[in-house]
């Protein structure tokens, strides 16, 4: 059996519902039963078939409402491993860095392309980051006190997960200096991410190797799900750029979250409209049962 949420950024009417069921079982997919998670705001639908019919029949049907569809077996994740910038912070912090050097528009431009899979990641950020050579080091702390923001509802998501048992990685293309207390802020159990290399009090323009980038996600993903013994139906992977696509696509409900297309159109669940929190509604969480400190 699969299920089909429904969830909403504003509301959900019961006509909604009734014409996700009429879709589904126009397009062959034997709806059965349905079940509000959330009054007026994410529902599930059962059915017995055809899953990838289901997504493509409601996804961009009702306005606001995203849509997630999977198997009802592993739909509780015990696994969760995610992206940082643009994911579970509203920002991009090298290009945030660039800004403080005058230097942003140059920075954001490359960062953008890399992120749609038009560039090479580690060339792109190697490049970046050489441009930023001479920045005072104090920047990192006033930019991660001054731009860092925490995403809607990364800390409801991570904190819920952990107190049901799961296992919460960040993994970043970005850097320690921003990953390391934005996870501690958010609740993860550890980050990964690239160390800017400094001297003298300044950045020197150049990042440790070996680079984090998108193979380090996705044997993040493979390692932590052998240590844990996991299936791979049990399992969580949520990102927005080229570099998270391997491990959305390994993860057994992969999400592109207000994503780029090459991830968007690649992943097996999409978040267009709502905040992280949706990722608690597919898996049939209320909002009674939210963790948020």
């Amino acid at each position: 059996m699969f299920i089909a949420t429904l969830i909403a950024s504003e509301t959900l009417s019961a006509g909604d519902l009734s014409a996700a069921i009429d879709r589904i079982a126009a397009v062959g997919c034997a709806p059965a039963t349905s079940a509000w998670i959330e009054p007026e705001k994410a529902v599930d639908i059962l059915f017995g078939v055809s899953p990838d019919a289901a997504r493509k029949a409601l996804e961009g049907v009702f306005e606001g409402v995203d849509v997630v569809v999977q198997s009802v077996e592993g739909r509780e994740k015990k696994l969760l491993v995610a992206d940082m910038d643009s994911t579970m912070i509203t920002v991009e912090c090298i290009d945030e860095l660039a800004d403080y050097a005058g230097i942003k528009p140059q920075i954001a431009a490359i960062t953008e392309a890399a992120m749609r899979g038009e560039l090479d990641f580690e060339g792109a950020l190697d490049a970046r980051v050489a441009l930023l050579k001479g920045l005072d080091e104090a920047v990192i702390e006033r930019c991660l006190a001054e731009r860092v923001t925490i995403m809607p509802g990364a800390v409801a998501l991570v904190r819920t997960m952990r107190a049901r048992g799961a296992t919460a990685i960040l993994v970043s293309g970005g850097f320690t200096r921003f990953a390391e207390p934005v996870a501690e802020r958010i609740g993860f159990h550890r980050a990964i991410a690239n160390r800017l290399e400094l001297g003298d009090g300044v950045l020197t323009g150049t990042v440790a190797k070996p680079v984090v980038g998108s193979d380090t996600k996705l044997q993040t993903l493979l390692a932590a799900r052998a240590e844990l013994g996991l299936l791979p139906e049990q399992t969580l992977a949520v990102g927005d750029g080229a570099n998270d696509l391997a491990m959305v696509q390994e993860a057994g409900l992969g999400v592109a979250y207000h994503a780029k297309p090459i991830v968007a159109a690649a992943a097996a669940a999409r978040i267009d409209h709502g905040d992280l929190s949706a990722l608690l509604y597919a898996q049939g969480i209320a909002r009674d049962d939210w963790v948020t400190a």
